[in-house]
């Protein structure tokens, strides 16, 4: 479901007839007569709509994070805002840029269109720039030919399956987040797709090795065996972009998670 579509029509036809009562309807009206209810409904809910349509579409987005591939940083059911114009101001609906801002740093956890189906939207943490060589051989990640500094803190317990990952922090640019690894998964990518410039990459044993093309970004889950990401379909093109999240707003099961996050 495309609600960014439906939020536009919504806002056409309740602005359409706000429109007909205020400068046509309004005037023939007898004085005291009573507005009909497609009037009274549609003129009402214009401006209420309209200032949704702008806060979405320019300033911040929910999100519902519906799996686990960026645990530990989010959990599934966190709801999360997207900040829309860190990036750049895009059209809604189309999604082109037509001001062009900050461009995404590694470490930023971004929300984008899935290259391989845009109408869905993916997270993930930025890591490889355009022109970045990011190496991920035996579950360890290097740029540019530079580890990424990584340290070891206790083990993560998932709750739901009572089962533990080795848990790090890492450094990515200026941001330090947490990331997990499973012992027992390989570290080869099981099956990659045919990629649009699938060339830049190398598949081996011990992982994969890509070079960003330009104005294309790297991307990776911080749960590192449990995330499809862009070791397996590829690249996150600037037009697909959405937003940088920022914040946790909401989670049901737990309260405590709501704040800010890296």
């Amino acid at each position: 479901m495309n609600f960014a579509l439906i939020l536009l029509i919504l806002l056409l036809v309740s602005g359409a007839i706000w429109g007909v009562d205020a400068f046509v309807l309004r005037k023939r009206r007898a004085p005291g007569a009573k507005d009909p209810w497609w009037v009274e409904y549609g003129a009402s809910f214009f401006p209420v709509i309209l200032v949704v349509f702008l806060l979405r579409s320019f300033l911040v987005e929910p999100f519902k994070i519906p799996s686990g591939s960026m645990i530990p940083t989010l959990e599934v059911g966190d709801f999360i805002l997207v900040n829309k114009y860190t990036y750049g101001i895009r059209l809604p609906v189309i999604n082109r840029k037509i001001i062009a801002m900050n461009n995404p740093q590694r470490g930023d956890v971004m929300v984008f269109r899935y290259p391989e189906d845009p109408s869905l939207d993916y997270i993930k943490r930025v890591v490889g720039l355009p022109g970045d060589t990011v190496a991920y051989q035996n579950k360890k990640l290097t740029i540019n030919g530079q580890p990424v500094p990584t340290a070891k803190v206790d083990d993560y317990l998932h709750s739901e399956r009572l089962y533990y990952s080795r848990q790090f922090t890492e450094k990515l640019g200026e941001t330090e987040h947490r990331l997990l690894n499973d012992e027992d998964a390989p570290a080869f990518v099981p099956g990659p797709a045919q990629f649009p410039n699938r060339q830049n990459c190398s598949y081996n044993a011990a992982g994969v090795i890509c070079t960003v093309p330009p104005g294309e970004y790297f991307v990776m889950g911080d749960n590192r065996d449990n995330s499809r990401d862009s070791r397996f379909w590829g690249f996150v093109p600037d037009a697909n972009i959405v937003g940088k999240a920022f914040f946790i707003w909401l989670n049901f099961s737990d309260l405590k998670r709501i704040g800010s996050f890296r």
